[in-house]
């Protein structure tokens, strides 16, 4: 097209190795972290004050870089050190490191996915800052949060899902969270070590490129699609008609790109896969690897898939096993060893046997989640386990090693819970009409148009870009980029607002069965803020005060001061954050609950000054006093009232206190009061 200015295919050969292939987004990463903290230290700093905003803009500089997206890949290993840290031999890390270069992980150690590594947190008016040392030949388990000042000794153990607020002593296995002793560590691999074997760093590197360059592949093929219609435009103006009437057709085509090679790839590193314990650096560790990459990248590019009619049939595409009438939402699972049977409900952000790692090994094997069973919000179930028939697992629990036929679970490490199953219309929860599954079927169609509008933002970014190169060259075209960047993200936010308002309207604390209008429509809500607002603009506006605003707009109540790193508060006008309040990091407030296919909602308040602490959750009903504090990875019940100027953690929740040896010891590493215990 003769509007089109060209562009130096030497310059887009420079932008591919900058800003896609991992040394290029690590390196992005790096220099800014490094001149933005190369003078922090250990401390307790002010909320709001330098020290924090560093780390904070730190922080969202490498989440938009890329660079956190390599997760397992040799490539993180370099970044670590790069970042300041210190890293030992045969390290296996597979998950991100904190940009503020004070992690310490010892010779052969190895933590797995979705560990948060960071060594900060937000506490009231206080911003804690400190170090986190993992010994020689430790393991930390996946979903583990470990606090400021936290020592993993070596040969120790740290089951997943578990918060570390002190010292874990050498060769000793802790579980729970607060994580407490649970005995020796027996670790469940091999004696030895297997062969080093450095061809197949090689080969994860190689392969993460190739998984950073899939959503590409699929946008091109989309773009393609745009190109094709306005080829024969005379000017930029002219092509705006056809490239906005062909949007609906080329994000199809992206969608369907995307999900093939999804499962061809998925598919391909089924091959030859066998449960039992296998070298990280093998074919097999390389598998599995890939594999959970791949799936936990579908959960965010294929977000409509998922929660919906079609979940159960794209799993079974994937090569998992899948029963009759269950409810599948953004789980996390190896397709080949993931067993689902009739009935089943797995809730949000759920991981069904995800890999074991420890000495170098790579463990997998099969997860069941039984006929009727439940496994809540963030629930774990590891390789081995089941949960039972009619059984359930709560929000952010554990599975046990056994469990008998229709028995509850609660926290980590879970404890029985007495539990009444709600007797509900079997039509609106177990049993729908096929005028239902039409109806629903409908409404969850619409779900594609919100991916259909951040596919038109992101052509409309370009379009604006070309416009300016036209004017300015492509020199000014950068320049303006960010100008750009900031419309495309405000038009994003405002359409996921209207659209919240348009489709689901005020949101009150009152109960809807599964098969009903409500939820249904609340899910097509959710998916404009998790594909139209959250890529173009709430990630990067996470703690500022145009995130208050936007969440006001949602319609949640928030008051002057407030700290929110958070996006996830699913019916907004529901959450109350009063003058001060913080919700830090990873954490969700949770305004609904789904057991017995009922959703049933209440609000959550969180008074003046109090503190959510980072991977918490907050249960409908939950009140957080002025002043108090939930401390990271805990769990505040249905109905709890935490009161006033009070400080609790722990998975369920339980009074929080800091004994005086670990508060020598916090005072030693000039960190803020690192430890406690759940008395």
């Amino acid at each position: 097209a003769p509007w089109l200015v060209p562009l130096n295919w030497w310059w887009v050969l420079a932008a591919f190795l900058v800003f896609i292939t991992p040394p290029g987004r690590m390196g992005i990463a790096v220099l800014c972290a490094r001149m933005l903290l190369s003078r922090l230290r250990p401390g307790t700093y002010r909320r709001g004050g330098g020290e924090h905003l560093r780390v904070w803009l730190a922080e969202r500089l490498a989440d938009a870089s890329g660079a956190e997206n390599l997760a397992g890949a040799p490539w993180l290993v370099y970044y670590a050190r790069a970042l300041g840290n210190d890293v030992g031999r045969g390290v296996d890390l597979h998950s991100a490191p904190p940009v503020t270069g004070m992690l310490t992980l010892g010779h052969r150690s190895s933590v797995e996915p979705e560990v948060d590594l960071s060594g900060h947190w937000i506490d009231g008016d206080l911003f804690h800052v400190g170090t986190v040392t993992i010994g020689d030949d430790a393991t930390v388990g996946a979903r583990t949060t470990l606090l400021p000042g936290a020592v993993v000794g070596k040969n120790a153990d740290i089951a997943p899902g578990s918060g570390v607020v002190g010292k874990v002593k050498n060769g000793q296995y802790w579980k729970g969270s607060p994580a407490v002793k649970s005995g020796k560590a027996r670790h469940p691999w091999p004696d030895h070590r297997p062969p080093p074997a450095p061809w197949w760093v090689a080969v994860y590197g190689v392969t993460s490129v190739l998984l950073g360059a899939l959503p590409l592949l699929a946008l091109g093929a989309g773009l393609a699609v745009v190109g094709w219609a306005v080829r024969d435009a005379g000017t930029l103006r002219a092509a705006i008609g056809p490239a906005l009437l062909w949007v609906p057709v080329a994000t199809l085509v992206a969608v369907a790109v995307y999900a093939a090679v999804t499962v061809i790839g998925v598919r391909l590193l089924s091959l030859g896969l066998r449960e039992g314990y296998h070298p990280v650096r093998s074919r097999v560790g390389w598998q599995l690897w890939a594999t959970e990459r791949l799936m936990d990248a579908a959960r965010t590019y294929l977000f409509p898939i998922y929660a919906s009619l079609l979940t159960p049939g794209w799993l079974r595409l994937l090569g998992a096993t899948i029963g009759k009438g269950t409810e599948i939402s953004t789980a996390l699972l190896i397709p080949k060893f993931t067993v689902v049977e009739d009935g089943a409900f797995l809730a949000d952000d759920t991981m069904v046997g995800s890999y074991e790692l420890g000495g170098g090994w790579i463990h997998v094997g099969p997860a069941t989640i039984g006929k009727r069973a439940f496994l809540g919000n963030s629930g774990i179930t590891q390789p081995g386990r089941r949960v039972p028939d009619d059984g359930l697992v709560a929000v952010l629990s554990a599975t046990p090693h056994k469990a008998k036929r229709g028995s509850s679970w609660l926290g980590s490490p879970p404890i029985r819970l007495r539990r009444k199953p709600t007797a509900a219309d079997a039509l609106r929860t177990f049993h729908p009409s096929p005028t239902l599954k039409a109806m629903r079927g409908t409404v969850e169609t619409c779900r594609l148009i919100p991916v259909m509008v951040t596919f038109g933002i992101g052509v409309a970014v370009l379009g604006a870009l070309q416009a300016a190169a036209g004017a300015w060259g492509w020199g000014g075209a950068a320049l303006s980029g960010g100008v750009v960047l900031l419309i495309a993200g405000g038009a994003a936010g405002a359409i996921a607002v209207v659209a919240k308002w348009v489709v689901v309207g005020r949101i009150r604390a009152v109960e809807h069965p599964l098969w009903s209008s409500f939820v249904w429509r609340n899910e097509v809500s959710d998916t404009f803020v998790e594909t139209v607002a959250a890529p173009w603009f709430a990630r990067a506006a996470s703690g500022t005060p145009v995130m208050n605003l936007w969440l006001r707009g949602l319609g949640a109540r928030i008051g002057r001061g407030v700290w929110c790193e958070t996006y996830w508060l699913p019916e907004a006008d529901l959450v109350t954050l009063a003058k001060g309040s913080t919700v830090n990091r990873g954490c969700v407030v949770q305004t609904h609950l789904f057991h017995d296919r009922i959703m049933r909602m209440d609000t959550v308040v969180l008074e003046e000054g109090a503190t959510l602490g980072t991977h918490c959750v907050a249960l409908p009903a939950a009140r957080l006093g002025a002043g108090a504090t939930v401390g990271p990875a805990s769990l505040v019940m249905r109905g709890d009232e935490v009161p006033p100027n009070t400080r609790w953690q722990g998975n369920p929740i339980a009074p929080w206190v800091v004994s005086r040896k670990q508060r020598r010891g916090a005072k030693s590493d000039s960190a803020a009061p690192a430890g406690g215990a759940a008395a």
